[in-house]
């Protein structure tokens, strides 16, 4: 019996824009929400808090079903790419299944 996938999206952006921390935030800030939104996700600045212009985010999201799941990353990773104020320059993406310890533990 399956409890369900974790999907797991990592991508490094490129801001060129970017002229500040202040800005930078602010434009991730606008992203994570949009992601949040559309996705039905968790987003999370993982990397390269200091750099004006890099940012590396992991968003992770749940469903009952692999291809599902598998569907949704797919979907987050165009989104993204489709975005104009920054660039992917580099991504990643795991599905996990969760499996309970022992059928026991459930009933």
């Amino acid at each position: 019996m399956g409890c369900g996938f974790v999907g797991i999206l990592t991508v490094d952006l490129h801001l060129p824009e970017g002229s500040s921390l202040k800005g930078k935030r602010k434009e991730l800030l606008r992203l994570k929400h949009a992601l949040v939104r559309r996705f039905a996700c968790a987003v999370a600045e993982v990397d390269h808090h200091e750099l004006w212009q890099r940012a590396r985010l992991t968003l992770a999201l749940v469903g009952r079903e692999a291809g599902e799941t598998e569907e949704r990353l797919a979907d987050a990773a165009r989104w993204l790419h489709a975005d104009e104020a920054f660039l992917v320059v580099g991504s990643a993406h795991e599905l996990v299944a969760v499996e309970p310890d022992g059928a026991e533990a459930w009933t």
